[in-house]
């Protein structure tokens, strides 16, 4: 396993740096940084060239990687156009998301296991069919209408919830946002994991198990269970990240200052340290993420092993 675990580290490291090197390329190849700081005014021509020259926008742009790379080893991921750097504007943002990102996770794999399982093991009965219509419906309705319908509700009409949230973000504030965030992945999981049930419960050795006369809830919980959660967690450990990168629409509905606002504030603004910095960040994420989720297939599958 620690074998295993070394060198999916190393191999994690060409990833990390084609991934940066493309999203570096598209942001500051693909724009012009000085000119979005100064916005609909055209700079002066000697400032603009020596805030370039500050900045090492002048070198090639395989130089300006290098260095930017350099700085982010060393726990500097630039500075933001407003003259805040970059490490603050994450510290003030990445637990806010993150706090959301559990809550939405939590949501999605509790109901959405629950849900399949229940689904899985009556198949072609009316739970089975109101639980995939449930979750077509959900996965068709786009979030900002979902997002605003139930902040509607819950936050204006009955009064249940804060409509918007607070800057400091308490988790109790993040409860109904998480919800809206994790909607969609919640109606993935049910469905993957009542197929998964579904393909399973046909299996040899379930089967066996059946015949050697174990009680039902071991059968689930000890061999169907086990084994049919391996799609479910390589699902949910990628969607870690994509909560994480994709709560804009979700942070805009209720006003958080989350990662997902300060992307969208970077963009809106042409705001490429930002950008760049919090991409490089949320990249980190969808590695690590991956790597626990191959290091937990052997815990379900005690038939996988790692040499």
């Amino acid at each position: 396993m620690g074998r295993y675990a070394l060198r999916r580290l190393l191999q994690m490291i060409p990833v990390f740096i084609g991934s940066t090197f493309l999203i570096f390329f598209m942001v500051y190849a693909l724009g012009d940084p000085v000119a979005a700081l100064f916005g609909d005014k055209a700079p002066d021509p000697a400032t603009a060239a020596r805030i370039r020259q500050d900045l090492s926008l002048d070198e090639p742009l395989w130089r300006q990687y290098v260095h930017y790379m350099g700085q982010v080893f060393s726990g500097h991921f630039g500075t933001a156009f407003n003259g805040q750097p970059v490490t603050e504007l994450m510290a003030s943002a990445f637990p806010v998301t993150l706090r959301l990102t559990v809550v939405a996770v939590v949501f999605e794999m509790a109901l959405g296991i629950t849900l399949g399982v229940l689904s899985g093991l009556r198949r072609g009965r009316g739970l089975d069919t109101s639980v995939l219509l449930l979750t077509l419906v959900v996965v068709a309705v786009p979030t900002f209408v979902s997002g605003t319908v139930l902040q509607y509700l819950f936050g204006v009409t009955w009064g249940w919830a804060r409509p918007s949230v607070s800057p400091e973000a308490p988790l109790n504030e993040l409860l109904l946002p998480g919800v809206v965030l994790g909607l969609v992945s919640l109606a993935y999981t049910t469905r993957l994991t009542r197929t998964s049930i579904v393909e399973n419960a046909r299996a040899d050795y379930v089967r066996t198990a059946v015949a050697k006369g174990l009680p039902r809830h071991r059968i689930v919980t000890r061999h169907l269970l086990r084994n049919s959660l391996i799609p479910v967690v390589t699902f949910i450990g990628t969607d870690i990240g994509a909560l994480m990168g994709g709560a804009i629409v979700t942070e805009r509905i209720f006003n958080i200052h989350g990662v997902g606002y300060q992307l969208y504030q970077g963009i809106l603004r042409q705001n490429s340290p930002t950008v760049v910095g919090f991409v490089t960040i949320l990249v980190i994420v969808f590695l690590l993420a991956n790597l626990l989720v191959d290091l937990l297939y052997a815990v379900l599958d005690p038939r996988i092993r790692y040499a």
